[in-house]
């Protein structure tokens, strides 16, 4: 392979959603990694809705779908119960958008899968594009940055050697104690620390049958002696048990795994193999920059924050894809000076709203809700497993029921986004509202052919045309054309499309997000310009953006 231009640390689902994004654009990516990344413990089990429909964009979702240990029909349910063989406390059905009925939403339903098995499908993919190289049991020694390139010091782990490796960009995805931060002497700003937790990943095959509350994705277990978070990751009986801060203070990575798992599920004589034990610490952490002129910083070694809501690993590869998008297409020239600095302009303010959800989350785990005669027979009991259950249900929605932040998630204050003066949506962690107003991510539609519209997004621009023909987009093909900006035309000639989208034209990103909504398409090149990060920031409010809802 030749000299790669981008060398990617760290080959988690961050690291190869970047290479990913850029092997497709033909650029030569070098992804190393410390570790083997085979075992790893599964913190992360939801891959989200929107992390699906870049698998399906990368044409990957339905081999994720065949991999996965847990059956794709497997109810995504979520169970909370005082203990497996005990009484319910309440239940949400559809969490995390995982059931696979079609809705005009989303493009693709929500998994529950062990991170390990998309790292699986993610890698196998990425070693497939020409352009991708993928090594492991390398780290990063040293970086040194220079005028139009960066030189890289990496050292073999078995053998010890070092060798060079100059590429024109560096993306540090190395985690929470990312080498490629500390090289670029960012610091991380925030609460380390909030309390100490522990996960252990255990066999015991007749775990489900005697549990009392049916098959799901989640069981919350709330009791006075090990409040903790059960989850399947195969069919076969082998599970991750997560125990959170116990109510007498104690430790929990400081137990036995068996006598926890035994006493938090109350099936005291269960057989349990535990096969690894991974005590955490939460933390409610964020960089005080993303950037140099030529190193990033993506996934974890950005950003940190509780596992509550299953945003962590879905927020890093959103990263991954922003990035993947902007290197290409600044290395292929069409890309313009400003591009790279959307990048942490974009994804900051979404981090920092994803990570104060996340802590509210964690603010009410399973400790909390234990009261008093949560476990007694008899009415004070029931009475008691009620009030519990309510608050519950009030109150823990917002963590399973989550596409107000999965795909509401927009760029309205970009600098490379055409505002055309409408209101930013409403904020909300839960309900989703599709809007095409310009940062938003596009809204999707199924077709009458049984397509998804976002099926027939190029991988450059696309130039959306709602109503009409194809010939209204004639200005903004010769603007592109004249550019070097790959751009797609698309006109489904769909009746919902107009009112859907707000407008007769409609720019999507490479990414899928919105950068422009209008009319008619007299500015072409100011609104690509804008766009490609071609143009000043401050000129954002010229007449382009002015005349493009009228």
């Amino acid at each position: 392979m030749a000299a790669p231009e981008v060398l990617v640390v760290g080959a988690g689902p961050v690291g190869l959603a970047a290479a990913i994004e850029l092997g497709r654009r033909g650029v030569r990516c070098l992804v190393v990694e410390r570790n083997d990344r085979v075992g790893q413990a599964p913190r992360a089990k939801t891959t989200n809705v929107r992390t699906r429909e870049h698998l399906r964009r990368w044409g990957i979702a339905d081999a994720l779908r065949r991999a996965s240990p847990i059956h794709p029909d497997r109810p995504s349910t979520i169970v909370f119960a005082t203990r497996m063989d005990g009484p319910e406390l309440a239940r949400f059905e559809d969490a995390l958008n995982g059931t696979r009925a079609r809705t005009n939403l989303y493009a693709e339903e929500a998994q529950w899968v062990p991170q390990y098995v998309l790292e699986e499908v993610l890698r196998a993919h990425a070693a497939s594009l020409p352009g991708v190289a993928l090594r492991f049991g390398e780290e990063l020694v040293s970086i040194a940055e220079g005028g139009e390139e960066v030189v890289s010091v990496l050292r073999d782990r078995a053998t010890g050697a070092v060798r060079e490796v100059r590429s024109a960009f560096v993306i540090g995805a190395d985690g929470s104690r990312s080498a490629v931060r500390e090289a670029i002497g960012a610091r991380m700003m925030g609460r380390g620390a909030l309390a100490g937790n522990v996960n252990v990943i255990f066999r015991a095959p007749d775990l489900a049958a005697r549990g009392r509350h049916g098959p799901g994705i989640m069981y919350w277990m709330v009791n006075a002696d090990v409040p903790s978070v059960l989850g399947p990751l195969d069919e076969a009986g082998l599970w991750s048990f997560i125990a959170t801060r116990l109510p007498d203070g104690h430790d929990p990575a400081a137990m036995d795994p068996v006598e926890l798992i035994r006493r938090g599920t109350g099936l005291r004589d269960l057989e349990v193999e535990v096969l690894r034990v991974d005590p955490w610490v939460a933390q409610e952490l964020i960089a005080d920059r993303y950037a140099t002129r030529r190193v990033f910083l993506a996934g974890d070694a950005a950003h940190l924050h509780p596992p509550f809501g299953g945003f962590g690993m879905n927020m890093g590869i959103g990263d991954g894809v922003d990035l993947g998008w902007k290197i290409a297409a600044t290395l292929r020239g069409w890309g313009g000076p400003g591009l790279l600095a959307s990048y942490e302009a974009e994804r900051r303010p979404v981090h920092e709203r994803t990570i104060a959800e996340s802590v509210v989350n964690y603010g009410l785990v399973g400790n909390h809700l234990v009261q008093p005669g949560l476990e007694e027979e008899g009415l004070l009991g029931e009475a008691t497993r009620r009030e519990v259950g309510e608050i519950i249900r009030m109150t823990k929605v917002r963590e399973f029921m989550t596409l107000g932040l999965v795909l509401g998630a927009h760029y309205g204050g970009s600098p490379i986004v055409v505002p055309d003066g409408s209101p930013a949506p409403a904020e909300s962690a839960t309900v989703y509202v599709p809007s095409a107003r310009p940062g938003c991510r596009a809204p999707h539609l199924w077709l009458a052919d049984g397509s998804s519209l976002f099926d027939h997004f190029g991988p450059g621009f696309t130039l959306l045309v709602t109503e009409g023909g194809a010939g209204a987009a004639a200005p903004f093909a010769e603007a592109a054309a004249a550019r070097g900006v790959p751009l797609a035309v698309l006109a489904p000639g769909d009746a919902r499309l107009r009112p859907r989208y707000g407008a007769a034209l409609c720019l999507v990103r490479p990414d899928g997000h919105v950068a422009w909504r209008g009319a008619a398409a007299e500015d072409a090149g100011a609104i690509l310009d804008c766009a490609r990060g071609g143009a000043d920031p401050a000129a954002r409010g010229t007449a382009a953006a002015e005349r493009a809802m009228t």
